[in-house]
């Protein structure tokens, strides 16, 4: 079994920063990607960027693209979620996920949250206008 645990959140003013920081335990070998969720209040939970493993290969949604870098620090187990220049639409509940099911190629829908069998608690960000 692999735990997620998230931390990071607050309340920020539009065009401030966070990081966010989901740290792994427990099997995290099983791993072969992490990635972001987040929702808002009567929302589907949406996709915020991903990376994976093996390669560090990243995905990020258009909305948080060039302002949000997700990274890992391997010696940490820990995921970061840099998130840069705000806006009051960022505000949401913050998930990290991981998959541990070893997809075939193509098979795998990084931006499908059933996708991902491993979730946090979830951290609250909140963007001040």
């Amino acid at each position: 079994q692999v735990q997620l645990v998230e931390s990071g959140g607050g309340l920020v003013q539009a065009g401030g920063s966070l990081r966010l920081s989901c740290t792994a335990s427990g099997r995290t070998s099983t791993v072969y990607v992490m990635g972001w969720f987040r929702q808002a209040p009567g929302k589907e939970r949406e996709f915020v960027p991903t990376i994976y493993t093996s390669d560090d290969k990243t995905f990020y949604a258009d909305a948080v693209k060039d302002r949000f870098t997700v990274y890992r620090d391997n010696t940490k187990n820990t995921v970061y979620l840099q998130c840069n220049g705000l806006k009051p639409e960022d505000t949401a509940v913050y998930y990290c996920a991981a998959s541990t099911q070893k997809y075939a190629s193509g098979d795998f829908d990084y931006r499908n949250p059933h996708f991902y069998n491993r979730w946090g608690q979830g951290t609250q960000v909140t963007v001040s206008s």
